[in-house]
């Protein structure tokens, strides 16, 4: 089965200058109208009359001015997707002043400007004893940006791979590349941008646990790996939008409201944990040393007992919470 002819973006390249038709069809209109004065007041034949008249009559009055429907101005990142009479007609991409066919229309479906009509809204301001309404026109947008644009959804509440509610946000940097797509292959790519966003991060996310012990990828320590992931993700979705992701990262990420206190209390058990361990790690080189420092020097000579009541007391005043209060022994040492 073929493809639609639309699933390709076709680029108008050959399009006539603005600037050259707008003076070639401002000077042939003038021309017509002095041509259609001179028809009545000159001396010629009837049928000849008849033709001067008719002719500059047809295209001052009708032809020229509909050709100037076909002038299109395009600013850089932009681009015009135009159609004639409901067939895809070509994309303009290039920036500046260009005449096409008057009878192509631009199409946007963000914005839903298959027609080129305004809409007013109206805006009242109350001022002391007066009562005005000012109206504001806004003009449907043709053009389609090609800019990197950014969207950045709602934070959304998923699960884990461990099953752990989890509120995390996203912010995606992107752009349409095929205009064809864009229009034609989706009803409206923002939306269906956003939609496949938040489809792609519950996939994602439900792949890694919200923090690990462990070497293992997680979403508070992995965060550059789960952002590539979920951009290569959303890639594969958008593909047929005509859109790519230019990157894709974590904004947002905490435990839901409801297990967050029981969260913070085990992370900072763990955290007790492993500092006692360091301490105690510490602690026990301290001692090492200690012991090995009186045996060197000979400073005092201490039995297996006493080495353990020293390696006691020793723990006890490092491992401690608080200040040691030193006793000092003025009698004998045993």
């Amino acid at each position: 089965m073929n493809e639609p002819v639309y699933s390709q973006e076709k680029i108008l390249t050959s399009v006539a200058n603005g600037f050259a038709f707008l003076l070639l069809n401002t000077a042939l209109i003038l021309a017509c109208c002095v041509f259609f004065v001179i028809g009545f007041v000159a001396d010629m034949p009837a049928l000849l009359r008849f033709l001067v008249v008719v002719v500059s009559a047809l295209y001052g009055f009708v032809v020229g001015p509909i050709l100037y429907a076909g002038l299109k101005i395009v600013k850089p990142n932009e681009a015009l997707v135009l159609t004639l009479f409901g067939k895809y007609y070509g994309t303009l991409k290039k920036e500046g002043f260009f005449w096409v066919n008057p009878f192509v229309s631009a199409v946007n479906p963000i914005t839903n400007t298959d027609t080129a009509s305004s809409t007013s809204k109206p805006e009242s301001k109350t001022e002391p004893g007066k009562m005005s309404t000012t109206y504001t026109i806004q003009f449907p947008k043709k053009k389609i940006s090609l800019k990197a644009l950014t969207l950045n959804n709602d934070k959304q509440k998923v699960n884990d791979a461990l099953g752990n509610p989890i509120i995390i946000g996203v912010v995606v940097i992107w752009k349409v590349v095929d205009t064809a797509k864009a229009v034609f292959s989706v009803d409206n790519y923002v939306e269906y941008l956003s939609i496949q966003c938040d489809s792609a991060l519950r996939n994602v996310v439900r792949l890694f646990p919200y923090d690990s012990e462990e070497d293992e990828k997680s979403l508070r320590g992995s965060s550059t790996e789960v952002a590539q992931d979920l951009q290569r993700e959303l890639q594969s979705k958008v593909e047929v939008a005509g859109l790519q992701i230019l990157e894709a990262r974590i904004t947002h990420l905490s435990y839901a409201p409801e297990i967050a206190a029981a969260m913070l209390q085990r992370q900072q058990a763990s955290a007790i944990i492993a500092a006692r361990q360091k301490i105690v790690e510490g602690a026990v080189g301290m001692v090492e040393m200690a012991l090995d420092q009186l045996n060197k020097n000979g400073i005092v000579t201490l039995d297996e007992e006493r080495k353990a009541s020293m390696v006691s007391n020793l723990m006890v005043v490092l491992c401690g919470n608080r200040d040691v209060q030193p006793i000092v022994n003025s009698g004998s040492l045993y």
